[in-house]
């Protein structure tokens, strides 16, 4: 069992920058997978970045290559997000979320934050 909350959202003007986290509990947040995903008003949850529990391989989402950035830290149970070069379209709520295994899907993973709402002005 593992339960995930995530901070760090905020207004932020575009270009700007903002790292979310997401602080996990349990003694095996070590051996999960874990996953951003955002949801806009009116969209599905879609996909930004996942990375394995070793941090050996990350994932990213088409629109965030090259603008985020996923990382862990297993010994503080924290995973995050790096966002820069924020655009107006990157507003939504932003959820982490933790499985065994990665996935691109909502569908793939078993525990999720509440969210974190990420706004950005033009």
């Amino acid at each position: 069992q593992v339960q995930l909350v995530e901070s760090g959202g905020r207004l932020v003007q575009a270009g700007g920058s903002l790292r979310l986290s997401c602080a996990a509990s349990g003694r095996t947040f070590s051996s999960y997978c874990m996953g951003w995903f955002r949801q806009a008003p009116g969209k599905e949850r879609e996909f930004v970045a996942a990375i394995t529990w070793n941090s050996g391989s990350t994932y990213y989402g088409d629109y965030m290559k090259g603008r985020f950035t996923i990382s862990r830290d297993n010994a503080n149970n924290t995973v995050y997000l790096q966002m820069n070069s924020l655009k107006p379209e990157d507003t939504a709520v932003y959820y982490c979320a933790a499985d065994l295994l990665p996935g691109v899907v909502p569908a793939a993973y078993d525990y999720w934050g509440q969210g974190t709402q990420v706004t950005v002005s033009s």
